[in-house]
């Protein structure tokens, strides 16, 4: 199984700690591994400690160093699910969810959440809606403003006072 496809595949396939390193250490580098600190390209498995060492700075590291999952007591056979079901629920997770689908209490859940939001946030926050080059931004559903007989008097008198 290359990919799950259900969440029940998506923890049996998660199970495995080794499979959750191979699956974050391909994602994270996807031309072989590389040393956070030298940026080196040689480096050898440590399979009891479950980390790699770099042949030139001779320093250890593991998949998670320099991610979000680094200060997190959480294994990631937790953390995987997790990502899974937030890129795969077409109307997004709640903290809830995935604390009762993971077995974890909802403020680990909530916890996990934020940083994996955190980690799929887009990077380029300066654009304004249509876009870079100023195109055409469609919106479903939208309302804009109110009558001013179904506003409250205080916001009523507000507004005629503007003119």
């Amino acid at each position: 199984m290359e990919n799950p496809k259900s969440l029940q595949q998506a923890i049996i396939y998660f199970s495995d700690e080794q499979r959750c390193i191979d699956a974050l250490a391909k994602l994270r580098w996807p031309d072989g591994v590389q040393c956070p600190a030298c940026l080196s390209k040689g480096a050898w498995w440590i399979k009891t400690q479950k980390r790699w060492k770099c042949k030139d700075c001779r320093r250890q590291f593991s998949v998670k160093l320099g991610t979000i999952f680094e200060d997190s007591g959480l294994p990631l056979q937790t953390w995987m699910p997790a990502l899974w079901m937030l890129c795969n629920c077409k109307n997004g997770v709640s903290s809830h969810e995935i604390g009762r689908a993971l077995k974890v209490t909802q403020k680990s859940a909530w916890f996990m959440l934020h940083r994996l939001r955190l980690a799929m946030k887009g990077y380029d926050l300066g654009t304004k809606l249509g876009g870079k080059d100023g195109g055409f931004l469609e919106a479903d559903e939208t309302f804009v403003g109110g009558q001013l007989k179904n506003m409250h008097k205080d916001k009523k008198l507000r507004y005629i006072k503007r003119g």
